[in-house]
């Protein structure tokens, strides 16, 4: 089975509500605030170390057998820039996935500096929602 390196969307920053340890690396997030400074439609976000999937995705990645995946609770907020940028779109629900698994063993996992790593199936899912602004790379451990 191939693995992959993604570069999600980034639509946004860590806003202050974040809990985040800064003292090792990647940082360790607590509670999660994701701040939305522009969004260009995809359902799988970034704001380095942390992922989000829209409802929709989620719901499919929790109805499929993939692996190394947990998600939880994210607080959304719009800044005001945004706000113009979206005018009327409407964002969708998102929620935060975080990658439990090991990298190039389960469906979801993470490297030693935090970039998320999916299997073929995993990114065969991902693929049927919008990833058009999700940058995929070929991934094999270091040697």
């Amino acid at each position: 089975m191939r693995f992959h390196l993604l570069e999600p969307e980034v639509a946004g920053e860590l806003g202050p509500g974040t809990v985040i340890d800064t003292t090792v690396h990647p940082p360790r997030v607590s509670v999660l605030e994701y701040v939305f400074t522009d969004w260009l439609g995809d359902d799988l976000l970034e704001s380095f170390p942390c992922y989000l999937a829209s409802e929709r995705l989620a719901d499919a990645i929790e109805r499929s057998d993939v692996t190394g995946y947990r998600f939880d609770h994210v607080d959304v907020s719009v800044s005001p820039e945004a706000d113009e940028l979206l005018e009327d779109a409407t964002l969708p629900a998102f929620r935060w996935l975080i990658a439990t698994g090991t990298a190039c063993v389960d469906d979801f996992g993470t490297t030693s500096k935090g970039e998320i790593v999916v299997s073929d199936r995993a990114l065969e899912l991902l693929r049927s929602f919008t990833i058009d602004n999700c940058d995929v790379g070929a991934y094999a451990p270091d040697a």
